[in-house]
């Protein structure tokens, strides 16, 4: 069971510069394709001018969703490069968007393999990589009266609690606890009648 996974912490850029040509390029942590995207967008409002954002992501850490986009640029000299850098640096649930404005020279396949992944290698080298534990988040409801039985499983296994309320006259915790001890909380937890465990997603 893989229980752990590289990533970076926050934004990270990088910039190459080629014949006029300006690469500037973004690393994002993410965890799905859709905040990827909601990212990319925001870098088109913020650079109205480039002429291109190419971009490679990869989410996942047993089976990867991974994808890579060369915005018009010719194939393969943008997007793979980028993601290359990705699997250079053995990271997952990132994505690195690169920026280009046009120079007026064109840098043929070569130069813009050159470009896209030297941008990209910069803006990981100088990004914080860092190790992040596989979580399962579980929403938990049960009687009031189990409260403190609860409660104590809960500590005994290291569970981090994310909010408590009610629902339907029960209360509710959604927490979180390392993928490696799931197993046995759930197994603990079921043998209460009155709990309902649901397991929401792995990150």
């Amino acid at each position: 069971m893989v229980t752990e996974y590289n990533t970076i912490d926050k934004v990270s850029e990088g910039e190459f510069r080629d014949r006029g040509s300006k690469f500037l390029a973004y690393a994002f942590p993410c965890i799905d394709a859709d905040e990827a995207k909601a990212k990319i967008e925001a870098l088109w409002k913020e650079h109205p001018n480039a002429c291109h954002i190419c971009f490679a992501w990869r989410f996942g850490v047993e089976r990867f969703q991974d994808r890579y986009s060369d915005d018009g640029e010719p194939n393969n000299s943008a997007g793979k490069p980028i993601f290359g850098q990705i699997l250079s640096f053995e990271l997952t649930n990132i994505a690195i968007a690169v920026v280009r404005y046009y120079g007026g020279t064109n840098l043929g396949v070569g130069g813009l393999v050159t470009a896209y992944k030297t941008a990209s290698k910069e803006a990981l080298s100088k990004a914080k990589i860092t190790i992040k534990k596989i979580q399962n988040y579980y929403s938990l409801s049960y009687n009031y009266e189990e409260t403190g039985v609860i409660m104590s499983i809960l500590n005994k296994w290291n569970t981090t609690i994310i909010n408590q309320g009610f629902e339907h006259n029960q209360p509710i915790i959604n927490f979180n606890i390392p993928i490696i001890s799931g197993d046995s909380i759930e197994q603990e937890l079921s043998q209460l009648k009155t709990t309902n465990l649901t397991l929401i997603k792995t990150v």
